[in-house]
This record gives C-alpha cells, structure tokens and sequence, in this order.
C-alpha cells in the first residue's frame, strides 16, 4: 500500500473564487496536509497520506467537488486568462468572454484543452489536443488538433464561434476516443456529419508573438489597481498562507484568484487602500516576492521533485556567472510520457536499465525551432550529457540565442544609423529599480508618491519605494542616462 497519495482537483482556465478555494484547504487542512501546489496545466495538487484519504474523500464528495486520487483522466482545461489585462489586452477577447466559454464545459473533459489569447506568450498555445487560439476575426477561434501521445498538430478548416466551442470539443472527443476517428479527413467529417456549427473559413495560419515571457512575481500597477504574483521556489504553498491570501479576498472584494503554467497565483484587481494589508500577510508568511527572472522561467513536471532539484542546480550556475536569460524557457522533463513547455529542453534518459530500474541515467538537451517555445519541433544540440556538464550547455545555448538576436537586429539598427544623428546635450544621473525597472528621475519627481518635480534622490525619504513594485529605496541603481536633442 502507498503512504502517500496525489490529490487532484482541476480549477478550469485556471481560475477559482476565493471561497471555492478556502474550502478545498479547509478540508485538506483537516487531513493534515500542510501544503500544495499548483501543476503545468494550472490545478490544484496535494499530498495525502492514505490514512487520512478516506476522510478527505468523504468531505470532498460531501461538498460536492470533483478530485482524482493517482490519476489524471480528466485534464485541466487551461487558459490565458491568468494573464489578461495584467499582460495583455486582446483586441477583442476579454475575461468575460472566457467565462462564456467555460460556461459551456458542463462535462468534464477528457482531452487536454487550452484557451489562448493569441497577442501574449504567457501561456503555451499548443500543449493541449484541442487549441482553442482567439483570431483576428471578433468571437472566432482557431483550432489545432493534436492527437493523444502525438506531436503532430492539423488545423481545423473553419474558425469556430465562441459560443460553438464546449459543444464541438465534445464532439472532437467522442469522435477521437469513442469512435476511433484519428485521421484529419476522416475526424473532420465525423465531427460535421449531421452537427451544425457557426464557422468561418480559416484561410491562414495563427500568427503567433515572439517568445516573452514577463516578469510575473510582485506587486505591479496596471490601470487605478494593482495585481500580486506569488512564486515558490519549492513549488509549495503553506495552506495557512493561502488562507490568509482567500481571507483578504473576500474582505477586499477580490472576486477570484488566478493560477498560472508556471505554478504560481495571480492575484489582480487589488484597490491601493488594501495594498498595506496584503504587504502584512506577505511579511506574517515570510514570502519573498524578489526573485531574479531566470529562475521564474522554467517549467518542472507536476509529480517528481527530481526536475526541482535539475532547476535548482543550473539556476546556481545562473547567479554565479550572472547568465542572460531573456526571451528564453527552460523545460525539465525526467519522466518519458510527461510533457513540459520550453524554448530549451532537459530531458532525461536511462542509460542502463534493468526491468524498470533505471541504474545510469544522462541527459539530453534540445531546442525548439527558431527558440519559439510553442513551436513542436525540437532539435537535438546535446547528447548523453552528465549532470555536471547540463548548466555549461545550457549556458552556451543562452549565450548562442543573444548573439542570434544581435544578429536579427543588425539590420534594424544600420537603419536607425542612417537617420539624422541626434545631438548629444551631456548625461543624467537617475535611479533605476533592478526588479521592474522603474526609473526615478529628479526632474519629473514621482506624482503617485506625492513628490514634486525637482526633488533629488538623495533627499528622498528612507521609507521610499519604488512607485511600480515596491522595491525599497536602497536596492535602487544609479545609473547614467544620455540626454538627446
């Protein structure tokens, strides 16, 4: 018998009110569990011990909450809603529409569906069988298929209808696991056959963004509100933590809460009166909201903390050579049927193996095309690399990418070479923040602090922070800005 078992419960598109939430950890909670986590495709997960199981399960069915024990049957659906207005703000999508569309799920799926706005890299647009990718064309989506253990992607002939979307991904799905249906005529036509849906003609491919992935950890200001994101370095978030975090939402209004690929919780729509408070539960819990951004790019697998460590080890690497990260994800994948999302790809193999013991393992390293971590093609740089010999490699594709990207640009910058040169009228001395980058310059002053034009840093009250993240006046660069005619 197991010690411990893996408790699934699915928050579709990521999101989940704060009181749904509160529940789920009270009960956990009372089954002794102490922490969670949030998986790749945006759930909920924790770790329960078999005694305590049964009690769990009793309570869960009680409150009539759909879980999986050891399974994953039900794939999370997942979306870029975690991201929107935050992020990004589509030219017509908006969070409203989501919820149109999540509305429509009254079953619980058995592919992996992903919902994607197409302007925000955030969240991978291909890591489901159907994805769902907003278009141009106002309330239309694109579809690619992707057949189950399969890395082979068909675009469905027509854009389909916001309000089309739950019944024809049912309709996918019988056709694809009921009756058989694998090829793209053949599934096509079992799908339409005798079904009407409201469609338009997709005469093109998605154009999709480059690759970059934001800074999603911290307090940010976007519009007259602010948005929190919580990352742990070990995946785990203490359950009395998040039921503070569920506690102030509901005190504050804070409708919902936003979990991401990358495991971590979003939190938008927090007013500035509430800022302080949600400061205190941060330092009760003794949260850190400072970590560098190349250790927030990688994605691990949900159920092993071998990746973890793989993360750990190459990050150390990372801050001791200060290495550039930038426009770059990192996947780890230790496990032969799991999936991970990267523009880099670790993946581990055996090398010796006896029955299912595996005594010797390496690892071997991949890119995706052009680094585009939603591409599906990965190409092999690296083979049969010791664990000691991974963070170089890696190290060296960073360093391959920006000289790439110098390369790209060479032609843009000989264009802006040819314009008119401007005058040089001397430098200023600013003050930049190191974690969002906010300039504090003397001149302008800061008019959400309240401090007037003309007022030197030096001068600044000890308590000041940055007007963006909050970051407190000592950690702030001073840096040397050229003035231009």
């Amino acid at each position: 018998m197991r010690d411990y078992y893996t408790l699934k419960v699915n928050l579709p598109a990521g999101i989940v009110s704060p009181g749904a939430l509160q529940t789920v950890l009270k009960l956990g909670y009372e089954a002794k569990v102490r922490t969670v986590r949030f998986g790749a495709r945006q759930q909920l997960l924790m770790t329960v011990h078999y005694e305590d199981m049964r009690f769990l399960e009793k309570d869960l069915k009680q409150h009539q909450l759909a879980y999986e024990v050891n399974t994953n049957q039900y794939p999370n659906i997942i979306s870029s809603y975690c991201g929107e207005e935050v992020f990004r703000t589509g030219a017509w999508l908006r969070e409203s529409e989501y919820h149109t569309v999540l509305d429509q799920f009254d079953y619980q799926p058995r592919l992996k569906i992903n919902l994607s706005d197409s302007n925000q890299s955030f969240t991978p647009f291909f890591t489901g069988n159907l994805n769902f990718i907003a278009s141009p064309e106002p309330h239309f989506w694109y579809l690619y298929v992707r057949l189950k253990q399969s890395n082979t992607l068909f675009r469905w002939p027509e854009l389909i209808y916001t309000n089309d979307i739950g019944c024809l991904a049912r309709a996918v799905e019988n056709a694809m696991l009921d009756r058989g249906h694998f090829d793209e005529e053949t599934l096509y036509s079992a799908v339409t056959s005798g079904q009407t849906f409201v469609t338009q003609p997709a005469t093109q491919e998605v154009e999709l963004p480059e690759f970059s992935l934001p800074y999603y950890e911290g307090f940010n200001r976007y519009g007259q509100r602010s948005w929190l994101g919580l990352y742990r370095r070990d995946e785990q978030f203490s359950i009395a933590f998040l039921l503070d975090v569920c506690a102030l939402c509901l005190k504050t209004r804070v409708g919902e809460l936003c979990t991401t690929p990358w495991k971590s919780l979003i939190v938008k729509g927090i007013e500035e009166k509430d800022r302080a408070a949600w400061s205190y539960i941060l330092g009760k819990h003794n949260i850190n909201v400072r970590h560098a951004a190349n250790e927030l790019a990688w994605q691990t697998e949900d159920h092993t903390k071998e990746g973890t460590q793989l993360k750990h080890y190459v990050i150390r690497q990372f801050e001791k050579n200060d290495t550039r990260t930038f426009g770059l994800c990192f996947g780890i994948q230790t496990q032969p049927k799991s999936e991970v999302f990267g523009s880099v790809l670790i993946r581990k193999r055996p090398l010796l193996r006896i029955g299912q013991l595996a005594l010797f393992s390496v690892y071997d390293l991949y890119s995706t095309e052009n680094f585009n971590p939603n591409s599906r093609t990965y190409h092999l740089v690296e083979k049969g690399l010791l664990k000691l010999h991974v963070p170089n490699q890696i190290e060296r594709l960073c360093r391959q990418f920006s000289t790439r990207r110098l390369v790209e640009n060479a032609d843009i910058n000989r264009l802006e070479s040819e314009k008119p040169e401007s005058v040089s009228l001397g430098v200023v001395t600013v003050h930049q923040c190191p974690h969002c980058f906010t300039v504090y310059d003397a001149q302008y002053g800061d008019q959400r602090r309240g401090i007037p034009a003309g007022t030197s840093f030096s001068t600044l009250p000890p308590d000041y922070t940055c007007s963006t993240c909050d970051a407190p006046k000592a950690e702030m660069q001073e840096i040397q800005e050229a003035l231009v005619s």
